[in-house]
C-alpha cells in the first residue's frame, strides 16, 4: 500500500503515541516545573513528530533527512530529560518504562529511515565509538542514576 501521507508513516504514529505519553507522564510534574522540565519535555516529544512530518512534506530527499535527522536529535533530548527526571526523583524508572519502548521503537525506525535514504556524515564529522542506546537506556534510564563517576 503506497503512503499517501505523513500520517501513514508508521514512525510518525510510535512518536505521536510517545508525545501523548509525555503529556500524560508530565501531569505528574510538580507545578514548580511547569515553565521548567514540564515545558522542555512538551517541546521535545512535539518537535519528533513535527519534524518526521515536516521533512515528509519536502520536495527534496536531502531536506527530508536533515528533519528525520533533527527528530533523532529531539529524540535524544527527550530521552535526557526523562533520565534527568528520574535522577531529581520526579519519576520512577518503572514509571517511564512505556515512554522508553517507545522512544526505542522510534529510535530504531529512524535509524533505518536516515540508513534507506543514504544519509552519510561528513568526512570530518565521524562519531567516536560509544555505548550502544539499549545499553545506555537500560542502565540509565530505567535503572536510574548510576554509581559509576
Amino acid at each position: 500500500m503506497p503512503l499517501r501521507s505523513y500520517r501513514d508513516l508508521v514512525v510518525w504514529q510510535r512518536s505521536m503515541e510517545l508525545a501523548q505519553e509525555v503529556y500524560r507522564l508530565d501531569r505528574a510534574l510538580p507545578a514548580a516545573e511547569r515553565s521548567g522540565l514540564s515545558d522542555q519535555l512538551r517541546r521535545a516529544a512535539c518537535s519528533i513528530p513535527s519534524s518526521i512530518a515536516e521533512g515528509y512534506g519536502r520536495e527534496y530527499r536531502t531536506e527530508y533527512v536533515k528533519h528525520l535527522s533533527a527528530a533523532q536529535g529531539s529524540l535524544a533530548e527527550l530521552e535526557t530529560l526523562l533520565m534527568l527526571a528520574v535522577r531529581v526523583e520526579y519519576f520512577r524508572p518503572v514509571d517511564l518504562l512505556e515512554a522508553v519502548r517507545l522512544s526505542d521503537e522510534t529510535a530504531r525506525m529512524l535509524t533505518v529511515m536516515l540508513r534507506k535514504l543514504g544519509s552519510r556524515r561528513p568526512a570530518g564529522a565521524a562519531r567516536k565509538k560509544e555505548p550502544s542506546t539499549d545499553q545506555v537506556r537500560g542502565t540509565s534510564l530505567v535503572s536510574g542514576p548510576s554509581s559509576k563517576a
